[in-house]
């Protein structure tokens, strides 16, 4: 009984993921045309409510080729250093002078780097990274 019920259910993923296809084939997209047919499609779905198991692999499977697309013809640069900074600051609501004293990093130094004069050094990442909670990663995309 198993058996049929997961034949069943393989059965429904597969009529819908394929009528997904037959309306709209996954292909990689060549064109701000075909990106826009895309993204009509994906709001199309977004619109739907709750998707079935195969409406997730197909969405998933058309925003990968969306993001691909855009990553080529729309590069997002990296934050900069002041802008992560600021970022991160205002989300967990820290003045520079809070972050000094909670730090040790000196101020004329949170300063310089929110103004856009001085990159993050490797000792301030680690600082930030332990006291913003966040992997060191985030911080060091400039490096």
């Amino acid at each position: 009984m198993a058996t049929k019920t997961k034949s069943h259910r393989n059965r429904q993923v597969s009529d819908s993921y394929l009528n997904r296809i037959v309306a709209f084939p996954l292909t990689s997209i060549k064109s701000q045309d075909q990106l826009e047919a895309a993204q009509e499609m994906i709001d199309r779905l977004l619109l739907t409510g709750e998707l079935d198991e195969g409406d997730e692999l197909y969405f998933d499977a058309l925003s990968d080729l969306v993001a691909a697309y855009e990553d080529v013809h729309y590069p997002i640069a990296p934050a900069s250093d002041a802008d992560m900074l600021r970022h991160l600051m205002e989300a967990k609501g820290v003045t520079q002078a809070a972050l000094h004293r909670q730090t040790g990093i000196p101020k004329s130094t949170i300063s310089e780097v929110l103004a856009g004069k001085k990159p993050f050094s490797r000792a301030i990442i680690r600082t930030l990274a332990d006291f913003f909670k966040v992997d060191i990663s985030v911080l060091a995309s400039n490096l």
